[in-house]
């Protein structure tokens, strides 16, 4: 585990480690926002009566809202559901200061743009699109200010904050429901929906996956796909026990689970600086 930890500290300080970033990192931060798909799909069933078999399927409870309310009933009420401002992860202050070409975030919340933010450096965003309100576009980027850019302009940035699934901030775009996530697994065999650059950037490198748990297809899908042409060798930290689902997709992805608290990494906020 040592010997691990070394290669993640040195890789972070050289950017041949990607950080992909999940929800579990809101309640390490102290938030109060929703922190997994069944929690958030609880937080939009308890706004509207859906049928008791989805209430904690969050594409299933999306959908039926998206069905019978409309889709800016949905939106208004992701919205509502990440308006907190999450406090900021020591971690994300940690990366957000190195500069790193990548960084991967798959949730909703702003805490890892405004990590990004305080440094202010050169960084922007590229989210995904639902083609419900965006057909035929399935990416959207834009810059530190918010403003929507071409996708040229993200070769300029130190920073690329990749956000598959988009987020509150600043455009409201999310993909949620089963119609947001047909659309795009339907294309991301192919890469598709893959964004070039974040193509070019994981090509070689090593992903480092911190909040997440694989313990539900999607997220399973969307990992190994964002992944995919990268090297051969990963790591994930996970405390809890592995379910058998999630063995099996770790081995299958070359990905080492280490189950240490996030703090080994973060320190505080001194522990990877101290490692570049």
């Amino acid at each position: 585990m040592d010997k691990d930890l070394s290669e993640i500290f040195s890789g972070l300080a050289e950017g041949r480690i990607i950080p992909y970033l999940g929800p579990g990192l809101l309640p390490e931060a102290g938030a109060t926002l929703p922190s997994g798909l069944s929690a958030l799909a609880e937080v939009l069933s308890g706004q509207v009566t859906v049928p008791h078999k989805v209430r904690r399927n969050l594409t299933g409870a999306a959908q039926y809202i998206e069905n019978f309310k409309h889709r800016k009933t949905l939106v208004g009420m992701m919205d509502k559901a990440f308006a907190g401002d999450p406090p900021i992860h020591p971690l994300q202050r940690d990366l957000a200061a190195r500069k790193l070409p990548l960084i991967v975030h798959l949730w909703y919340d702003n805490g890892m743009a405004k990590a990004l933010a305080e440094q202010g450096a050169r960084w922007g965003r590229i989210q995904g699109l639902s083609q419900t309100e965006h057909f035929g576009h399935w990416t959207g980027y834009m810059d530190a200010e918010g403003q929507s850019v071409e996708a040229a302009v993200a070769a300029q940035w130190d920073t690329i904050l990749y956000e598959p699934w988009g987020s509150q901030s600043p455009a409201n775009n999310y993909l949620v429901s089963d119609t947001d996530f047909v659309e795009v697994l339907t294309e991301i065999d192919i890469q598709t929906p893959i964004p070039e650059i974040v193509q070019q950037i994981r090509s070689g490198r090593h992903f480092l996956f911190v909040g997440c748990r694989f313990n539900d297809q999607l997220q399973r899908n969307f990992a190994r796909q964002i992944m995919k042409r990268s090297s051969d060798r990963h790591w994930a930290l996970i405390e809890a026990p592995l379910t058998r689902n999630e063995a099996r997709f770790v081995r299958e992805q070359g990905i080492q689970v280490l189950q240490v608290p996030t703090g080994v990494l973060s320190g505080g906020g001194t522990a990877v600086a101290r490692a570049g």
